[in-house]
C-alpha cells in the first residue's frame, strides 16, 4: 500500500525545471569591454557563474531598466535649452534640441482636436497609429487651446510614454537574446536614441517590432504578426521583417511560419486602418501620395546628391526619377540579401537577415533622418553585438546628428557661412553615416559566410530569434561555385 502511494506521489510530481544556462558576461566575451574592466579590478573571473546563480536584487533586467531610465533621462537634459525657452528657428537647431512634437502640436490641429485626423478632409501626414498616439498624447494634456504650456505638457508626455516604449524594447532584446541578455545593454546605453529618440514617434515602431520578434522567437506566430502588423502601421519599414521570415522559410522548407505571421500582420494592419480610411478617406491616402511625390528629404543620398548637383550647377533629381532609382537599388540590394541567404554554408540568422534588408531600405530610401537610426539599434544589438563596431557606427551618427542641426541652422537664419556649418561639411556628414552603416552591413555578410566571426554562434548557438527556424536544416541552398555542392533541396537536408 505504502509503494503504491509512493508511486502516486511520483506520477503527480510536477516536471523538474529545465537547468539554467550559464550566461555569456560582455566582460569576458567582449575585448574592447574587457580592457574597459580594468579600472574596476577586470573581468569577471572565470570561476563564477551568472545565470546558474541568483544575482539577487540587481538581476540583468533590473539592471538595464535602470540603465535606461539613467539614458532616458539624459536625454530629456539634451532637450533642455527648448523645454526652457521653446522650440523656435533657428535657437531649436543651434541648441541641438529640435522636435516634431512641439510643431505638430501647433501646426496639425492637436491644440484643438487631439483627433482631427479622424475628421473627414483633415490631412495627416503620417501613418494611423502615429496619429492615434499622438491624440492621445495631446487629449492627456490639460487646458485648451495652443499655448507655450501646453506645447511643453505635450512633448513631456511623448517623452514620458517613449521612455516607457524605450524600456520596453530593452527588455525584449533581452529576452530573446537568450544566454546573452547584456546584449540589450547596446539598446538601452544607445547614444542614437539619447540624441534622436525624442524627435518623433519612431521609437514606437521599434517597440513593437521588437516584441513582435520576441514572439516570433517562442513560436507564437499569430501574436508575432499581429505585433509586426501594428508596429508597420506606425512605420512601415516594420513591414520588412517579413521579408527576412520569407527568405528562411524558402531555405528550410518551412513556409508556414511565414504565411501565418504573414497573414496576422496584413489582418492587424487592415483593422488598424480600414476604419480611418472610411471615416476619412482623403487624410489617409494623403501620407501614401505625398511619400511618392515628395523631394528627397535630409539625410539621403538623393538630397547629398542634389546639393552638390546645384552648387556644380549638374542636373537635379526629381522625385519621380529619385522614386525609380531608389527602388531599384532596394530590389537589387534584396537580391543580393536573398543571395547572400541562400549561398551560405549556414542558414542565417533571423536578425542578420532583418538587419541587411532594414539597412539596405535605409541607405537607398528618400529620406535617412537622424531618428531613422533608431530603426537598426535593437537589430545590430541582435545581429553583430560587437560594442567597438556599435561605438565607432554611433560616435558617426552622432556627428551626422550634430551635422544636420547646423545645417538647417544656417538654412532657417539665412546667416552668413562664417557663422554655420557649409554645404560640403554636411555631405560629408551624409557620406560618413551611410558608409559606416554599409560597413556594418559588410561585417554582417561576413559574419554569415564565416560562423566562426559571429558573436552569437560562437556560443554553441543557433538562431536566438530563428523561433520555428531554430535548429532547423536546410531544405534549399545554393552553391553557385561549386558543381559538386549545388541547388539540390533535397541534397541540402544531407548537408546541414
Amino acid at each position: 500500500m505504502a509503494a503504491g502511494k509512493l508511486k502516486a506521489m511520483q506520477e503527480t510530481k510536477p516536471p523538474a525545471r529545465p537547468p539554467r544556462a550559464r550566461l555569456v558576461v560582455p566582460s569576458r566575451s567582449d575585448l574592447l569591454l574587457k580592457n574597459f574592466t580594468e579600472v574596476i579590478g577586470g573581468p569577471m573571473g572565470s570561476r563564477s557563474a551568472p545565470g546558474l546563480v541568483s544575482p539577487g536584487v540587481f538581476t540583468v533586467e533590473r539592471v538595464l531598466i535602470i540603465l535606461t531610465v539613467l539614458a532616458a533621462l539624459a536625454g530629456l537634459a539634451v532637450k533642455g535649452y527648448c523645454r526652457a525657452n521653446g522650440w523656435q528657428a533657428p535657437g531649436q537647431f543651434y541648441s541641438t534640441c529640435y522636435s516634431d512634437f512641439p510643431d505638430f502640436f501647433r501646426n496639425r490641429g492637436l491644440g484643438t482636436d487631439p483627433f482631427a485626423f479622424l475628421t473627414a478632409g483633415n490631412l495627416f501626414d503620417y501613418p494611423v497609429l502615429v496619429g492615434f498616439v499622438a491624440g492621445a498624447a495631446a487629449w492627456l494634456v490639460p487646458g485648451e487651446g495652443v499655448t507655450d504650456a501646453r506645447i511643453l505638457g505635450f512633448f513631456d508626455v511623448n517623452a514620458t510614454l517613449i521612455a516607457a516604449v524605450w524600456i520596453v524594447t530593452v527588455l525584449a532584446t533581452a529576452r530573446m537574446s537568450q544566454r546573452r541578455p547584456w546584449d540589450a545593454a547596446m539598446v538601452a546605453l544607445a547614444p542614437g536614441i539619447v540624441l534622436a529618440g525624442t524627435i518623433n514617434w519612431d521609437l514606437w515602431a521599434v517597440g513593437l517590432l521588437a516584441l513582435g520578434m520576441l514572439c516570433f522567437a517562442r513560436e507564437r506566430l499569430v501574436l508575432a504578426g499581429v505585433l509586426f502588423g501594428l508596429a508597420a502601421a506606425t512605420k512601415p519599414y516594420a513591414a520588412l521583417i517579413l521579408a527576412a521570415i520569407l527568405v528562411l522559410s524558402v531555405r528550410t522548407g518551412r513556409i508556414r511560419p511565414f504565411l501565418v505571421a504573414g497573414g496576422a500582420a496584413a489582418a492587424a494592419w487592415l483593422a488598424v486602418n480600414i476604419p480611418v480610411a472610411v471615416a476619412n478617406p482623403t487624410g489617409w491616402g494623403y501620407f501614401f501620395g505625398s511619400t511618392e511625390s515628395r523631394e528627397a528629404g535630409y539625410g539621403s543620398v538623393w538630397f547629398a546628391y542634389n546639393l552638390v548637383a546645384r552648387r556644380l550647377r549638374w542636373g537635379v533629381l526629381d522625385p519621380a526619377v529619385i522614386n525609380v532609382l531608389a527602388l531599384a537599388l532596394f530590389l537589387l540590394a534584396c537580391a543580393a540579401v536573398a543571395f547572400v541567404a541562400l549561398t551560405a554554408a549556414r542558414r542565417p540568422r533571423l536578425a542578420q537577415i532583418a538587419f541587411l534588408i532594414v539597412a539596405a531600405f535605409i541607405l537607398t530610401n528618400k529620406v535617412y533622418s537622424p531618428q531613422v537610426v533608431l530603426w537598426l539599434i535593437p537589430l545590430v544589438a541582435l545581429a553583430r553585438p560587437r560594442w567597438r563596431d556599435f561605438l565607432v557606427w554611433q560616435g558617426v551618427e552622432g556627428l551626422y546628428w550634430a551635422a544636420i542641426w547646423m545645417y538647417l541652422g544656417q538654412v532657417t537664419s539665412q546667416g552668413p557661412t562664417q557663422h554655420n556649418i557649409d554645404m560640403p561639411y554636411y555631405v560629408l556628414a551624409v557620406a560618413a553615416h551611410m558608409l559606416v552603416t554599409a560597413y556594418l552591413m559588410g561585417r554582417v555578410v561576413w559574419d554569415i559566410y564565416d560562423p566562426n566571426y559571429d558573436p552569437i554562434r560562437r556560443h554553441h548557438l543557433d538562431d536566438p530569434q530563428g523561433g520555428p527556424f531554430n535548429g532547423v536544416p536546410d531544405w534549399l541552398r545554393f552553391a553557385p561555385l561549386s558543381r559538386s555542392q549545388a541547388v539540390l533541396p533535397w541534397r541540402a537536408k544531407h548537408h546541414a
